[in-house]
């Protein structure tokens, strides 16, 4: 179920507890003739996407007029449309929805930080809609705010910000300012006035953010909240026009495939945003699709689909030319591809090219953060060929660039590297689990 954002707007904006809105529903059933009995537990549960029975949406329509002064639709609370923002919906009804999703998370309600993530038909759908028609013929608009090239500047600015503060903070650091800033500055801004063109730049510039949310919701574990940023920025592709840009959205939904073992989502996602976006995907975003989906196929057990895909991920990274990449895919540094490859290569049981691609990558610079995932893989290959002092003294390394990043992610890759490490044993191992264990008890 999609938690029920729209409804939790209307509350707020009324002022009116759930189990206000549950007494109010009672006395207005009551006044129908009919014998509700709901209590503050019914709210929360239609919070979380349940839809009430039989009069009962109509009654809350009822409630929440009386008390806003004015006509509250089905729609404005949540109940017409089935699941989550859709690109086959009205784009000013996405922005009601996707402004309502920032406001819960900045208030962090439980039934929105904690939702699941979507699995099967609702997890594809998004992606489904973005690479087909309808396209937004005209997405300009009339609101309360003139919108400027300015304007669009300064989201443009604020993603580059917000996204170089999660690689040196983390995204549990990082997320709180990126939603407080789509809801003060990026949400006005998309209810305002502005042409076509200018708007499908506003859509754009807003939808780099929604996906910097998005990410930082990932690292923050809040894997369903995540999950529906990403459907959110691909809307906003959508509307933007930017093909490139939706694809590179997809990439990050290939990432969270990865995690959630849903290696067959993540192939076929990654071939939906190769296909569709076709030459508008930049070198380096084709590198990383590629290299992700050799991974989801080593994890399938598919070796020569895993070694193909690694073939054209190292044929994408060799046209990688910096100055002519969005400034969005600049996280595909030198090295990514190589760790990439070597995680694959590693599942795959080739340890001897997996230390040959991870080692390469160590030695490439890179952010504090890509650096300690890059010394997580190595260490645990080297400890695959026996090798226990080197995959220690990587560990060591590992977990002293962690320092100062508060990131989930991180977390499994330091609990993992010390399991791995205690359960091979030998010279070194000792003090680098010491060192990840006080780590890993500062808590976040």
């Amino acid at each position: 179920m999609e938690p029920n954002t729209l409804l939790d707007a209307a509350l707020d904006e009324a002022g009116i507890s759930h189990a206000g809105l549950a007494a109010h529903v009672n006395r207005a059933g009551a006044a129908r003739g009919l014998r509700l009995r709901y209590e503050h537990t019914a709210v929360a549960r239609w919070l979380k996407g349940q839809r009430p029975r039989g009069q009962v949406p109509d009654l809350i329509c009822e409630v929440l007029a009386d008390r806003l002064d004015r006509p509250v639709t089905l729609d404005d609370i949540g109940f017409v449309a089935v699941g989550g923002p859709s690109a086959a919906a009205p784009l000013a009804r996405f922005v009601e929805r996707a402004t309502a999703l920032w406001r819960s998370d900045e208030q962090q309600h439980p039934h929105v930080v904690g939702a699941r993530a979507l699995t099967g038909t609702p997890a594809v759908i998004p992606v489904w809609e973005w690479e087909n028609p309808p396209e937004d013929g005209d997405v300009s608009r009339t609101g309360p705010v003139h919108v400027s090239e300015a304007d669009v500047t300064t989201l443009q600015a604020a993603r580059a910000h917000y996204e170089q503060m999660y690689r040196k903070a983390g995204g549990m650091a990082t997320r709180a300012r990126v939603v407080r800033f789509l809801n003060s500055e990026a949400a006005p801004l998309l209810r305002g006035s502005y042409g076509d063109d200018l708007g499908r730049r506003l859509h754009r510039a807003t939808g780099g953010l929604v996906a910097v949310a998005g990410i930082c919701a990932y690292d923050s574990d809040a894997l369903g909240l995540s999950q529906r940023y990403f459907h959110q920025a691909l809307r906003l592709a959508k509307a933007s026009g930017d093909r490139g840009f939706g694809a590179y959205v997809i990439a990050m939904l290939v990432n969270q495939s990865l995690f959630l073992r849903e290696y067959r989502q993540a192939v076929a996602f990654a071939e939906a945003a190769l296909r569709a976006a076709d030459e508008d995907v930049s070198p380096a975003l084709a590198a990383d699709l590629y290299a992700m989906q050799a991974k989801a196929y080593a994890f399938l057990g598919d070796r020569s689909g895993a070694l193909a895909c690694i073939r054209r991920a190292e044929s994408a990274a060799g046209r990688i030319s910096a100055r002519r990449e969005p400034a969005e895919t600049d996280y595909v540094q030198p090295g990514l591809v190589n760790v990439q490859v070597a995680e694959a290569l590693l599942r795959i049981g080739d340890l001897r090219a997996a230390r040959e691609q991870a080692a390469t990558a160590v030695h490439r610079p890179a952010h504090d953060r890509g650096r300690v995932h890059r010394l997580a893989i190595l260490s645990h290959v080297e400890l695959r060929q026996g090798d226990a002092e080197e995959a220690a003294q990587a560990a060591l390394e590992m977990a002293r660039a962690a320092r100062g990043m508060e990131s989930q992610r991180l977390r499994d890759r330091l609990r993992a590297v010390r399991r791995h490490l205690t359960e091979t044993g030998g010279g070194g191992t000792a003090e680098a689990a010491e060192l990840i264990d006080a780590a890993l008890r500062v808590p976040l």
